[in-house]
């Protein structure tokens, strides 16, 4: 077994590589991205300036598109941008552009680590800079390059009103015209995910690591408690419900059962939500707390928690306490009628020890399989149970990632998703190999 564990934990980081680069290659070629997503809000912003004032303000020129696009590192190619992410090669870092002037002389601007101003003049001679490098430009492993000038604009502009075309024409050659030859100064350094750099959030500006680590305490509260739920009450329910097959308890159940199964819980909570939370107003409506939760004491914290808890937890442990109940019924019903149950009690093993120490053993092995996709659910949490009760965990924040076209945030989330899968999925294995004595890891 140790064998088997360790090859499986060898072929986990290529099958990351695998989904990873999949899906980074899928957001950088879907059109429009989070640069373009900034642009527009700026632009219905300005829109609406410009309703009341009068005034347009939704020019946007193409430094500021190009700082996004340097901030978040958008003009790599896609291989290269996609190494640079994992951490194997070298990214720009302090990007700082000036224009040459008509000296032939451009002043780059930094600061030094204690925030002290510092320019460098560097001179063009063709595509060779050339300067008198300090200390500190040495020391801090800074580089000096020249960036030729462009025939266009390399994006176009974000206008509301769209302009004529002998005016947009005009506008074209006019920025063409406007752009020079520029000196550029960066540092390059291995900053992705095997130095820990999650990279930052285009939509909130916040390191994506903190983000996530922000929300998964969430998702884990409830995630743990419905699987500590769902299974410890599963498990001996339909231990019972395949004993007392047709009888009063089965029927009764079984009613329960299958109306848990058939409703989603996002549509169980909505009724839940209607019902108990805005009409009776018997629990809270939405969010994990309070507004006043910091002012109150411990006890009123904890009271304050569990009624925040009641509706949510409810819903997510229906559609997994149903599904659990009837497939530890079904396998253990299989295993009743086998032949090993009547060698048992031909031995003189009553009906109930032959249950638990042999029938229950083998029905488990199904239930124990599906364990990876607990452990993922378990962290993962549920999209829509998380926003019809406005709960800020790992799954909505997924959620939000998507529809906010947030590619840092995306690959953040579903780094760790993949991570968890692999690890729940070789867990399981384990777990029924542990049960299952046929099944050999040679």
């Amino acid at each position: 077994m140790r064998r088997y564990i360790l090859k499986r934990l060898l072929l986990a980081p290529i099958t990351l590589i695998g989904v990873t680069l999949i899906v980074f290659c899928l957001t950088r070629m879907v059109p429009g991205g989070p640069v373009d997503r900034i642009l527009q809000e700026q632009a219905i912003g300005s829109l609406a300036g410009e309703k009341t004032s009068g005034i347009s303000t939704s020019h946007i020129s193409d430094a500021e598109r190009e700082k996004l696009e340097d901030l978040f590192n958008l003009n790599e190619p896609m291989f290269k941008a996609y190494l640079q992410w994992l951490g194997l090669q070298r990214t720009r870092v302090n990007i700082t552009r000036a224009e040459f002037d008509s000296e032939g002389s451009a002043y780059l601007t930094t600061s030094s680590p204690d925030g002290t101003p510092r320019v460098l003049e560097v001179r063009r001679e063709g595509l060779t800079p050339r300067f008198a490098a300090p200390s500190w430009w040495k020391s801090e492993g800074w580089k000096v390059d020249i960036e030729e000038p462009t025939a266009a604009s390399p994006h176009p502009r974000m206008n509301v009103r769209p302009l004529p075309p002998d005016r947009e024409e005009a506008d074209r050659r006019k920025r063409a015209r406007s752009r020079h030859w520029r000196a550029v100064m960066y540092r390059e350094e291995f900053d992705g995910i095997l130095q820990g750099n999650f990279g930052k959030s285009y939509k909130y500006n916040e390191p994506v690591l903190g983000m996530i680590m922000s929300r998964l305490p969430v998702s884990l509260y409830f995630g743990i408690l419905a699987a500590i739920i769902a299974y410890g009450v599963s498990i001996p329910l339909g231990v019972c419900k395949a004993m007392w097959h047709g009888k009063w308890l089965d029927s009764a159940t079984s009613l329960l059962i299958f109306l848990g199964y058939a409703v989603p819980g996002f549509a169980l909570g909505a009724v839940l939500l209607i019902y108990l939370g805005a009409r009776l107003e018997y629990f809270p409506l939405y969010g994990l707390t309070s507004v006043n939760y910091e002012s109150m004491g411990m006890l009123a914290r904890v009271g304050d928690i569990a009624a925040h808890t009641v509706l949510p937890l409810t819903c997510y442990v229906v559609g997994a306490l149903a599904m659990t109940t009837m497939m530890v019924k079904n396998n253990l019903m299989e295993n009743l009628s086998a032949g090993y149950m009547r060698t048992a009690a031909a031995k003189g093993l009553s009906f109930g020890g032959s249950v638990w120490k042999h029938a229950l053993r083998n029905a488990m092995i199904p239930v124990v399989s599906g364990l990876g996709g607990v452990i993922c659910s378990v962290v993962g949490g549920s999209i829509l149970i998380e926003r019809v009760f406005d709960i800020r965990g790992f799954g909505m924040l997924s959620f939000q990632a998507l529809m906010d076209k947030d590619y840092t945030l995306i690959m953040g989330t579903l780094l760790l998703s993949s991570v968890i899968i692999i690890l729940g999925n070789l867990l399981s294995d384990v777990l029924v190999a542990c049960m299952d004595p046929r099944i050999k890891f040679r």
